[in-house]
């Protein structure tokens, strides 16, 4: 008989527990920096369309480089790489806060640093992703993927707040300058952390693709899980986050600057609140049907918060949004790991991060870009709709095998 899941089963690990205190104070310095970085370029250039553009250049790389990046965590020390991404997400900080003192921001600068903060990204996901599956092992890793996940989304918490208060306390210059400084613990702990299990692949360059396309196909649950998070990125994606300030201001606050701060609060205080939940009772085991309800209901979720008028509405709809989305993407990313073969497993977790994350570049296009011809409202409702239609199919072809 199968015991049932215990509560938060990855933190009984000391060296999870290392990594998801300092990995979550990164992914809150990664969330200040945008909070900085995407309000002062609303505000100099009140363009939707460079919200589309920010989005697109910050994940192609993703798009990109994810599965090459897979296969560099399979055969280095994945310690390693994320000491490197860290030392991205610093430089990014540090040319943020040289622009804004001196005034000389413009778009080609956004476009060249949110594509270096992309491949910081890049080289961290699949690594730590690698480096938890070794720390927890196989019959914790659910745990571990939604706890890493809901360290993410406290991130997300903190980030507004904190970036708000940085502008305040010190200024957007300063505040990144200070930013800068929240990675170093984490690079620190690598430093100091033992040596994961090591690896070894004889593919090189694009035999790395064609093997891991070759291994994907076989499985009918990474396919269907891949297709579900490439979906959700390629028609929502995170790109209305960078829409925010635009959704703040249409719903009438007269503090547009703080709404703004609560909205993507809202929305990553309802994801933490999935983490602490779900795990605390052990809820919602992996299986591919409940990750494609998930979100869909994910789907319902945004599409109300983008017609909503009424800002108390839309501040719970995102909460729910938030809540459904750390869901079904944590239950996915935790099915690819488990059907992964451990010799390729690096490099299908870089194919499930090309469609999770790097797809999120269309969406760039489909709410920003799209939303300058029609509106930033109608454009995230229309595509929650196109994404809610694709859910339901993958639905039903996975309930007629």
């Amino acid at each position: 008989m199968t015991s049932p899941p215990r509560s938060f089963a990855a933190l009984r690990h000391a060296g999870f527990r290392g990594y998801f205190a300092w990995a979550a104070l990164a992914m809150m310095a990664d969330n200040i920096e945008h909070v900085i970085s995407y309000w002062i370029l609303f505000e100099k250039f009140r363009s939707p369309a460079l919200g589309g553009a920010a989005v697109l250049t910050h994940w192609l790389p993703f798009l990109f480089l994810s599965v090459h990046a897979g296969a560099l965590a399979d055969r280095f020390n994945p310690l390693r790489l994320i000491q490197i991404s860290m030392g991205l997400f610093m430089a990014v900080s540090l040319a943020w806060a040289a622009l804004f003192h001196s005034g000389a921001a413009e778009i080609w600068h956004a476009v060249v640093l949110l594509t270096l903060h992309g491949i910081a990204g890049v080289l961290w996901l699949p690594a730590a992703q690698l480096l938890v599956h070794d720390i927890v092992g196989r019959e914790e890793l659910q745990s571990a993927v939604r706890l890493t996940a809901t360290g993410r989304y406290l991130g997300l918490v903190l980030g507004p707040a904190a970036g708000a208060g940085l502008m305040l306390l010190a200024g957007p210059a300063l505040g990144l300058a200070i930013n800068a400084a929240i990675y170093v613990p984490l690079v620190l702990w690598a430093a100091r952390a033992p040596r994961p299990r090591s690896r070894s692949s004889a593919a090189h360059g694009f035999a790395d693709v064609r093997a891991v396309l070759a291994a994907a196909r076989g499985n009918g649950t990474i396919v269907s899980m891949t297709l579900l998070a490439g979906a959700a990125s390629m028609f929502v994606g995170n790109a209305y986050h960078a829409q925010m300030p635009g959704y703040a201001q249409d719903l009438g606050q007269e503090r547009a600057d703080l709404a703004y701060g609560v909205l993507l609060a809202a929305d990553a205080a309802g994801a933490l609140v999935a983490g602490v939940a779900l795990e605390a009772r052990g809820l919602l085991q992996s299986r591919p049907r409940i990750a494609i309800v998930l979100n869909m209901m994910w789907c319902v979720a945004l599409f109300g918060f983008a017609l909503a008028t009424s800002y108390p509405l839309a501040v719970l709809l995102l909460f729910a949004a938030g809540f459904l989305d750390l869901a079904f993407y944590s239950m996915a990313q935790t099915l690819v790991q488990l059907q992964s073969p451990p010799d390729l497993r690096g490099r299908l977790v870089g194919l499930f991060n090309m469609a999770a994350l790097g797809m999120r570049a269309f969406s760039g296009v489909t709410i920003g870009f799209f939303g300058a011809a029609v509106g930033i409202h109608w454009s995230l409702a229309l595509s929650a709709a196109v994404m809610l239609v694709a859910a339901t199919a993958l639905l039903i072809r996975l309930n007629s095998r």
